[in-house]
């Protein structure tokens, strides 16, 4: 893998690894997840719209052609994503919810299977079975006892797809767009429907605790901005089934932040289901690796 991408892919992932106890601290804080989203992409999108008037930085906008697509990708890949996460971490504990986000190439691979008709060997479908197994033991696991179902853990799963499909098929619009260009239309597109929780955000912010504003603030600059920079870069820089590996590392992560910030550790189910689906996810992406790097080209045609 090119050091450069990788460098940018593991700052990435260690960032995104942290947000999901930055999101705990923030609800728990005060902040409604409505609130919380909106104000964090508040931030985001004005740091892009900062960068974009600056008279040095040459920023582009969108051909006409690709408005409506980038729009449909920020719905995606910001929008739904950010809502599953938020509303969903009300029940779940961040470690958790950085394994079933961490379940995402499952779902780009069943995607690529449907949607894109690509096919997979022996060893594929069984990674599949495999991670698809891990992934509903982690969802039974967030309820606190064996084999609950959580409400919060079916918005994650939602949160999985739509990520998985924003990676597929953001790749595409990386070749003819800078990272930063990209990744600051899709926020702006994003932050439009957070739009509808805006009654009542300034209350929230002065009767939420300092820690809250404090993780609102982080998860708007670094997550939020910086990382998805970043992440676009190191995709720009290799391929993004290689580039896409280092997600594993992301419950891990995740499960430390969570551990030391919060003192919050995800169910031994959990944990289990977690270790399961990751396997599953090595075996598709070691031995059906070649099959996983055409929808990428497909995308590019849409």
């Amino acid at each position: 893998m090119n050091t450069k991408a990788l460098s940018f892919a593991l700052f990435t992932v260690i960032i995104w690894g942290s947000t999901f106890a930055a999101i705990r601290a923030g609800l728990h804080g005060g902040y409604s997840p409505g609130h919380l989203v909106l104000i964090r992409y508040l931030i985001a999108s004005g740091l892009f719209l900062l960068y974009a008037i600056w008279p040095r930085s040459n920023f582009r906008l969108p051909k006409k052609e690709d408005i409506l697509k980038l729009l449909l990708l920020g719905f995606i890949g910001i929008s739904v994503y950010h809502i599953g996460v938020t509303f969903g971490e009300q029940t779940v504990s961040a470690g958790t919810t950085g394994m079933l986000i961490g379940s995402g190439p499952v779902f780009t691979s069943i995607f690529a299977v449907l949607i894109l008709k690509e096919r997979l060997g022996l060893f594929g479908w069984i990674g599949l079975g495999i991670g698809f197994m891990g992934i509903l033991i982690i969802t039974f696991g967030t309820g606190g006892s064996s084999f609950s179902l959580s409400h919060g853990a079916l918005l994650i799963l939602m949160s999985a797809v739509a990520t998985s499909i924003f990676f597929v098929y953001q790749k595409p619009f990386l070749e003819r767009y800078s990272a930063i260009e990209i990744t600051a239309y899709v926020t702006w597109a994003g932050t439009l429907p957070f739009f509808i929780f805006a009654p009542g955000l300034f209350d929230t912010i002065q009767n939420a605790t300092m820690e809250a504003n404090l993780s609102a603030i982080y998860v708007g600059i670094f997550p939020a901005g910086i990382a998805y920079v970043t992440w676009a870069i190191a995709l720009s820089l290799g391929k993004a089934s290689t580039i896409s590996s280092i997600l594993y590392l992301e419950p891990v992560i995740a499960i430390i932040v969570a551990w030391v910030w919060l003192r919050e550790l995800p169910s031994p189910l959990s944990i289990i289901g977690g270790i399961i689906a990751l396997s599953g996810i090595i075996i598709v992406n070691l031995i059906g690796k070649g099959k996983l790097e055409k929808p990428q080209e497909k995308a590019a045609n849409l």
